[in-house]
């Protein structure tokens, strides 16, 4: 069963990604344009599989959360294993990006990078679930991440970025005519759940250093606001391939329960003050891979 309409509602079944087989792809002509429009100089874009140790300890991580998830009652499953090297893919490492949950229905998104179109030959086991799947048409230009998309109940948001354009937002908005999808504009990265994150219907966590009192979205005018001004760096191996904005990418596991990076102690303090229990875990790679815990998921199912 499939039904997912917010990001805070009791988590009950849910993807949680996999690192094995990762790769940078080589042939993608969308990820040949990272080295021209990253900010990030002291490294060269990677190239190539992801080396196995990266792998290996992304993986244990991941398999720790999966733990963690089953161990609080609530359903997890896995992408079916990939050779990403192989097929000139990029990795099932963030599920989030490939497949937006919209309640009962499922988006199979334009991605970004088109190699990423593959993944969702790993997630069958997901995707027979639901009645309805909504294919987004691949040659009429249209751009979406599923992490683009923010999701609040019968409001979204829509980040406006490389990762997602306006040709996408109008087809969406066709699609869900029933939905009120407001458009941000407040970042030309990418995804969105590194920027917003909703803690609850009524309390949101913002990245200061992209959203202001000016540009905050309209949606947001009478909910209680977090405002993050800094997080603690991670490490990462040769590229960041995520900000260190990626420590506040969290996993609510219902409205006063996130699962939070472990370095982040502040912003525990921080949902500690407002009654959310933190249970701190660690993505060693999340910098490196391009995830938090936001995006290595995939909610499911939400109980309403």
């Amino acid at each position: 069963m499939i039904s997912s309409h917010n990001e805070w509602d009791p988590l009950r079944e849910v993807v949680v990604g996999s690192a094995a087989g990762a790769n940078w792809p080589s042939n993608d002509p969308v990820f040949a344009q990272e080295s021209v429009k990253t900010t990030w100089r002291e490294s060269p874009v990677p190239s190539g599989a992801v080396p196995q140790w990266i792998q290996d300890e992304a993986n244990q991580d991941l398999d720790a959360l999966a733990s963690e998830l089953v161990r609080r009652g609530v359903v997890v499953r896995r992408p079916q294993s990939r050779d990403f090297s192989a097929t000139g893919g990029m990795y099932n490492y963030c599920p989030r990006d490939r497949l937006l949950v919209a309640g009962e229905v499922i988006v199979d998104c334009a991605m970004m990078y088109p190699c990423r179109d593959q993944e969702i030959e790993c997630l069958h086991r997901i995707t027979d679930q639901t009645d309805r799947m909504i294919h987004m048409p691949r040659d009429q230009g249209m751009i979406l991440d599923a992490a683009n998309i923010c999701r609040l109940g019968d409001n979204w948001l829509f980040l406006e970025s490389s990762s997602g354009n306006r040709a996408a937002y109008e087809w969406l908005c066709s699609q869900f005519p029933d939905i009120n999808i407001e458009v941000c504009n407040f970042y030309s990265g990418v995804h969105i759940d590194s920027t917003i994150v909703p803690i609850y219907e009524g309390l949101v966590m913002l990245n200061a250093s992209r959203v202001n009192p000016d540009n905050c979205p309209r949606l947001f005018r009478k909910w209680q606001k977090i405002w993050v001004h800094d997080v603690m760096p991670q490490d990462f191996y040769q590229y960041p391939y995520a900000s260190k904005w990626i420590g506040m990418n969290l996993l609510m596991l219902d409205p006063r329960t996130a699962i939070v990076d472990a370095a982040q102690t502040r912003l525990h303090d921080q949902l500690d003050l407002n009654g959310i229990t933190v249970i701190p875990m660690t993505l060693r790679h999340s910098r490196t891979l391009g995830g938090g815990f936001h995006c290595v998921t995939l909610d499911l199912l939400r109980s309403r």
